[in-house]
């Protein structure tokens, strides 16, 4: 007679071995993660364990490897794009975001063999902003304990749809959830990185008597807030009449969403007040 505990097993075993054939290990310069086949050809990793240089190979399911470029990588998401000539079929990754409790099971690589790790969603909310600016659309944490190598891998819920791409976080395990990792990698597909909002400033936060400034310590001669008409040495205390609650802060809402909006944008020049429309550029790459 099979027990409840037999039966969970190799329920678990099962929901593993159906994402496995689709799970590979992206090497870099002395760095080794996970990836899954996104679309046909592309493989999406996790950006903090890709190296910044060198070669990129795939290591395939059945021990072979490959080379492999990278199409885009962003890493306010920890959402890397690879391209590789593979003959591997796509995850199909679940929009559902699991309920508070719910078992999950991460399925990765470690040194190159397949692995499986179960654990518990500790905590399912809403969207927020990662530490590097990033939109997350769902917050997912894991009671789980992985390796540095086995981010990147594939978060499952006990049905065995995949739900998100485990990465290491501080001090716990995070899910970038379906809904980002599709928004992200269809830009990195199509355009090799992510837009970002543009002021073309240099900025240092000064306190005022009413609150707190950011001094514009240097302006790109062809960004918009050039073109806008802000000086260096002029100081930003207001952003569509909301009073500045930071230069961070101002930083954080120069998102994908901002690129081509027009802002109200009030400084102080000297002990004038002026107001100046900025339509938002695209940062230039590095």
């Amino acid at each position: 007679m099979t027990g409840p505990l037999s039966s969970l097993s190799c329920a678990l075993a099962d929901v593993a071995a159906r994402v496995t054939p689709s799970v590979v290990t992206v090497h870099s310069h002395r760095s080794r993660a996970t990836g899954f086949v996104w679309k046909p050809g592309l493989i999406v990793t996790a950006d903090e364990a890709l190296a910044d240089e060198g070669e990129v190979r795939i290591g395939l399911p059945d021990g072979s490897s490959v080379a492999a470029t990278i199409a885009g990588r962003d890493h306010t998401t920890d959402i890397a794009l690879l391209r590789a000539d593979i003959g591997i079929a796509p995850v199909k990754l679940a929009a559902t975001v699991p309920a508070l409790g719910t078992l999950s099971v991460v399925v990765a690589t470690d040194r190159d063999a397949p692995s499986a790790a179960l654990g518990m969603v500790s905590v399912s909310g809403k969207s927020w902003r990662s530490l590097r600016g990033g939109d997350i659309d769902a917050r997912i944490e894991l009671d789980v304990r992985l390796r540095f190598g086995q981010q990147g891998g594939l978060a499952l819920d006990a049905s065995g749809d995949a739900f998100g791409m485990a990465v290491l976080g501080p001090r716990r395990v995070l899910v970038i959830p379906t809904a980002t990792i599709e928004r992200v990698a269809a830009q990195l597909e199509t355009r090799g990185r992510i837009a970002r909002g543009y002021l073309g400033l240099g900025l240092q936060p000064v306190r005022l008597d009413d609150g707190i400034g950011a001094m514009v310590m240097s302006v790109d001669k062809t960004g918009p807030s050039a073109t806008a008409g802000i000086r260096q040495g002029d100081v930003i205390v207001a952003v569509n009449d909301q009073k500045l609650s930071g230069v961070r802060a101002l930083l954080r809402t120069l998102g994908p969403a901002s690129v081509g909006t027009v802002v109200d944008v009030g400084v102080h020049r000297g002990d004038e007040p002026v107001n100046f429309k900025v339509t938002i550029g695209e940062r230039p790459e590095a």
